[in-house]
């Protein structure tokens, strides 16, 4: 069994997890992601149900090659990388920001489509939980100290109940072609399909750094 090494976020997770008799594999699946995340956020906790849900409808493990779409980058992500290892760099996790509360996982496919299983928070669901629909709806009365205590353990109380699900299919991209090319601003190589006018993004609109001396 995982363990965690004892600090204060640690130990408010297994407390949750001890109040509210979480077993393996789900309570595994907490301990990993708060690990991952460096804390019991709601968002994350909320999606370690997300995904164990997902896994249910699938009928699959967390073992299988699976592949994962975010609809937010808030805290969802994690529990996808840290439980099915999709992750951006190998191309299994896409963030497609909506700003809605839900992920989708898929199975591999060499078609255009494929089946899969989208999770969303229910918004009728939510209003049996106030503490949650505040914090998801960033509602002008929720406060942030309520993230570690009440609203975490509301979170372990509704479990499922506050989440829908949906059989859906799943585009899956078309690996783009591309070759190689030389900015002639910076010097360095980078996929045509990146090109922003004539330069690379780096010099261009993605600028995010200048250099400096010494």
């Amino acid at each position: 069994m995982t363990q965690l090494t004892g600090d204060k976020t640690e130990c408010e997770i297994i407390g949750l997890l001890d109040e509210f008799n979480i077993v393996s594999p789900l309570r595994d699946y907490f301990i990993v992601s708060t690990e991952f995340h460096s804390y019991p956020a709601p968002g994350m906790l909320i999606g370690v149900f997300m995904v164990d849900l997902a896994l249910e409808v699938l009928n699959v493990g967390p073992k299988d090659r699976l592949y994962a779409v975010s609809e937010t980058k808030k805290c969802a992500p994690d529990p996808l990388q840290v439980i099915l290892h999709c992750t951006i760099g190998n191309n299994r996790l896409r963030i497609i920001e909506t700003g809605r509360f839900a992920i989708a996982l898929n199975l591999g496919s060499k078609e255009e489509w494929s089946r899969g299983v989208r999770v969303y928070a229910d918004l009728e669901k939510l209003e049996y939980f106030p503490k949650i629909h505040t914090w998801i709806a960033k509602k002008a009365s929720f406060h942030s100290k309520e993230k570690s205590c009440e609203l975490n353990r509301e979170i372990f109380k509704a479990g499922r109940k506050i989440l829908s699900w949906e059989r859906v299919r799943v585009n899956i991209p078309k690996k783009e072609q591309w070759n190689s090319v030389v900015c002639p601003s910076c010097g360095e190589m980078f996929p045509d399909i990146y090109i922003h006018g004539s330069t690379c993004g780096a010099c261009g609109p993605l600028k995010y750094y200048e250099k400096v001396c010494g």
